[in-house]
């Protein structure tokens, strides 16, 4: 069993939570829910993502026997003969992949057995949180370069392999066009984009031969990096190269540039293409790219078709975590609420329900219990698993990815820029308020019995 599919891949508390329910026979059905607190500097909105991940663990959610022989030397054989035939068989309602979603609201919910809800909840919150931090940092390019070539370069300097995978995934989902990476092509079916690295161009006598060498090796895909020594001048002998390589018929589709004043150098070497007739090739750019590199870039009307954005995206630089949280809000039939000072929660299965304007312009949520009045909106949570089978195949990345760029068509104009937009209305329904204030008052009076 691969290490990342282990259901060891958990925090310890999570097994000796296990041990005790167990032992009070507590395996009445519990409802956690996967939420945001807040949202990080600089965001507008968050993007939900990591749920295909998230029900592929459910689906293969199994103890080895070597897994269960570790835990046999650390619990009791109670809890090993229960691990044996261990299989999530509970809900997941969630929202799709995709959605734009703001604090408070329940993005995943899980319906179990106690045992099983609790067991499952590092890994989910660990692949929630990963791609829809980073599915959230993607879409800000996505938004201030709609019109251009956006390309994740990000994998080398990832927290991680997996990391690296996913951030590809869920990039394209966020509306990237595609990746670098290659085994994010290959298990996700994403657009592959390279060129070729510096070290390339070192190891040939002359950076004519070098760019020769690579047109002549992919004639059908022959983009050329021409900073390694002086952009101006290799700009010149691409041009040069183009007029020698027309007559076998190979044209070169674009230049990248990977270092200095990107502006700059982006005009003048388009200056120097258009010049030459190489109207149709394109100048790609990349280095320590991010959302607001690129809007200064824009701003200055660099004349540049594409970016590859990477460790700035891959590890979310600027808001490397989110707030979040995967909490119980009911227990054999009846709520449940935290009250920590500052960290409460909201009682109860919840559903979100979307407003919009005339003009289909996201105007305001309700979050409200499950089985309140439907007619308030969209409803955006969707049941996804039912007794630990799923409802119905995921749809393809390519048809998350399309509905993710309408999404942002229905966002609030002042939202999908780069500055602080101002708070979007998120309301508590009348009859979650009701229920919160009601447990608040049973719990007081079982405390105050239970004192005397």
């Amino acid at each position: 069993m691969s290490p990342l599919t282990s259901p060891l891949l958990a925090d310890l508390y999570q097994f000796t939570m296990l041990q005790s329910y167990l032992e009070q026979n507590m395996e009445e059905t519990a409802v956690f829910e996967l939420f945001v607190r807040k949202l990080p500097p600089g965001r507008n909105f968050m993007v939900a993502a990591g749920l295909e991940q998230v029900i592929e663990f459910l689906e293969n959610l199994r103890f080895s026997p070597e897994e269960l022989d570790w835990l046999a030397i650390r619990f009791p054989p109670q809890m090993i003969t229960y691990l044996e035939q261990f299989r999530f068989d509970g809900d997941v309602h969630a929202m799709p992949e995709g959605t734009i979603f703001f604090p408070n609201e329940p993005i995943l919910r899980i319906t179990a057995k106690m045992p099983q809800a609790q067991l499952v909840e590092s890994r989910i919150i660990n692949l929630m949180h990963f791609e829809t931090l980073i599915a959230s940092k993607a879409a800000r390019s996505v938004l201030i370069a709609p019109d251009k070539l956006l390309v994740d370069f990000g994998m080398r300097r990832a927290h991680g392999a997996e990391a690296g995978l996913l951030a590809a995934r869920v990039s394209y989902l966020a509306g990237f066009s595609g990746t670098a990476t290659v085994l994010a092509g290959t298990l996700f079916d994403i657009p592959l984009f390279g060129t070729m690295a510096h070290s390339f161009i070192q190891a040939h006598q002359n950076e004519s031969d070098a760019f020769e060498h690579f047109a002549r090796s992919h004639p059908n895909n022959t983009v050329l990096l021409i900073d390694t020594y002086d952009t101006e001048a290799a700009a010149h002998k691409v041009v040069t190269l183009a007029k020698k390589l027309k007559a076998d018929k190979i044209n070169i589709q674009g230049i990248r540039l990977d270092s200095g004043d990107l502006a700059e150098h982006a005009k003048n070497v388009r200056q120097i293409l258009d010049d030459g007739g190489l109207h149709q090739t394109t100048i790609f750019a990349s280095g320590n790219l991010d959302e607001y590199k690129l809007h200064t870039l824009l701003s200055a009307h660099a004349p540049i078709d594409g970016f590859g954005i990477g460790t700035a995206l891959d590890i979310s630089i600027d808001a490397p975590s989110l707030d979040c949280a995967y909490k119980l809000q009911e227990y054999a039939g009846k709520p449940r609420r935290k009250h920590s000072e500052g960290k409460a929660t909201w009682p109860g299965r919840k559903q979100v329900y979307r407003q919009y304007a005339d003009a289909g312009c996201m105007a305001g949520d309700i979050v409200a219990l499950e089985d309140d009045d439907p007619q308030q909106g969209e409803s955006l949570i969707q049941p996804f698993m039912r007794s630990g089978k799923r409802l119905h195949p995921n749809p393809s990345l390519h048809e998350l990815r399309s509905q993710t760029l309408v999404n942002y068509k229905r966002l609030p104009a002042a939202m999908t820029v780069l500055d602080p937009a101002p708070g979007y209305p998120v309301t508590i329904s009348s009859a979650l308020r009701t229920m919160a204030d009601q447990f608040d008052k049973e719990r007081f009076l079982h405390e105050r019995e239970a004192a005397t």
